[in-house]
Order: C-alpha cells, then structure tokens, then sequence
C-alpha cells in the first residue's frame, strides 16, 4: 500500500512538470508570433528609433 503512494505522487509530479513543459511551450510560441508579426519595414523603424534615443546628446549610458 505504501508503495502505492509513493508512485501515485511521482505520477502527479510528472504529469504537473509535463503540464509545466506545454505551458512553457504556449508561452514562448506566442511570443514568436508576436514578434514574427511585425513587417520588416516595422522592424527597421523600430531599431531606427532606438538607435536615435541610445545615441542622444546627454544620456550618461
């Protein structure tokens, strides 16, 4: 019986960390199509402007 137990809690700890691991997977591939997103003229704009705000006169970066 005590036996039992022990693998029933080993059986829950792998189905919570394989629900961790798709979880995860969910995440990242909404953020992938997040960033796939944008148009390559967007992406240009973007970098432009965060070129012009590190390159600043005055920022003590």
């Amino acid at each position: 019986m005590r036996m039992r137990r022990r693998m029933r809690w080993w059986k829950v700890l792998g189905l919570a960390g394989l629900a961790g691991v798709a979880a995860s997977g969910v995440v990242i591939a909404r953020a992938e199509r997040r960033r796939r997103a944008y148009t390559p003229e967007e992406i240009r704009a973007r970098l432009r402007d965060r070129h012009a705000e590190a390159t600043a006169p005055g920022d003590a970066g």
